[in-house]
């Protein structure tokens, strides 16, 4: 199942910011620490160029902590990127951005000129908050869904820092297939948009191979299936959420399975690592050459 969500306010969103990031010293993006590859904007690495880059890996608490280990220094082996990792209950680490970013640009005399900063991030990563915690005060708007800012504005910082804050967008077409699934998984696509079935049949799935010991617990199955169909009736019979004839509803099994797993109900868990994204990434361009070459 492919998933688009592109309204008009993020096209707009995408014009304005191929326009300022040539302007910028630096780049910040905020990435959802669960899903670092698929939450991170494909404009960065297209048009960046040499301007340095501060990678955030948010809601770090809810994430594997070992895998975001493995993506911390896979963005720290890339020219001109540092990753954090990072949570909303600690400011303090937060803040440290502040002399992580003078660092970024040496050549910057910042007692002279002011550091320009451009803040991204997809909606529902945390942007807004993270933007409030290094400004010390409430300057961007918040919210647990998707797209809350909506427009530009630029924030003073400490340190001489100039911060332009973006709204957060999607992208037109979500590849690969899987990216889209992960985004719907963690709430940066909004429900009304997504086939609820479909999306928690992936993460039933996914979690069945990588992660059987948190189903175990938080749903008290001591036997897993072997598919996402039969973890659905599992959890139905729990949970009360059956209809006549013994059959689970699905509906609900997958509004409880996708709600545990952005509230950290299911444990600590990361959807992708480098490895596979690696996979992913070379299937995908090997699509992308066979459709080319039957043109």
């Amino acid at each position: 199942m492919a998933i688009n969500w592109y309204p008009g306010h993020m096209h707009k969103a995408k014009k304005e910011i191929r326009e300022e990031i040539p302007k910028m010293d630096l780049i910040i993006e905020v990435l959802d620490a669960r899903l670092p590859f698929s939450s991170e904007n494909p404009m960065v690495p297209s048009l960046r160029g040499d301007t340095p880059c501060i990678k955030i890996l948010n809601k770090s608490d809810l994430a594997d902590p070992t895998i975001t280990q493995q993506w911390v220094e896979h963005i720290n082996n890339t020219s001109g990127m540092k990753a954090i990792a990072v949570n909303l209950k600690q400011p303090d680490k937060i803040r440290s951005i502040l002399d992580m970013a003078p660092s970024m640009v040496p050549d910057r005399n910042l007692d002279v000129s002011q550091l320009k900063a451009l803040i991204l991030g997809i909606p529902n990563v945390g942007k807004s908050t993270t933007i409030n915690i290094l400004a010390n005060r409430t300057v961007a708007r918040t919210g647990n869904e998707p797209a809350v800012t909506k427009q530009q504005q630029r924030i003073k910082l400490p340190n001489n820092i100039i911060l332009l804050d973006t709204p957060g967008f999607l992208w037109p077409k979500l590849e690969p297939e899987d990216c889209g699934l992960r985004l719907a998984i963690s709430g940066a696509i909004k429900n009304t948009v997504i086939e609820f079935e479909d999306v928690a049949m992936y993460l039933a799935e996914f979690m069945l191979e990588h992660y059987p010991e948190n189903l175990s617990k938080r749903y008290q199955i001591k036997d897993l299936p072997q598919t996402g169909i039969e973890l659905f009736d599992m959890i139905g019979q729990r949970r009360g959420c059956m209809r006549r004839g013994g059959i689970a509803d699905t509906h609900k099994v997958s509004e409880i399975l996708i709600n545990e797993f952005r509230d950290g109900q299911l444990g600590r868990i990361t959807l992708e690592t480098p490895a596979m994204v690696e996979k992913e990434q070379a299937l995908l361009a090997e699509t992308r050459a066979l459709k080319a070459a039957k043109k």
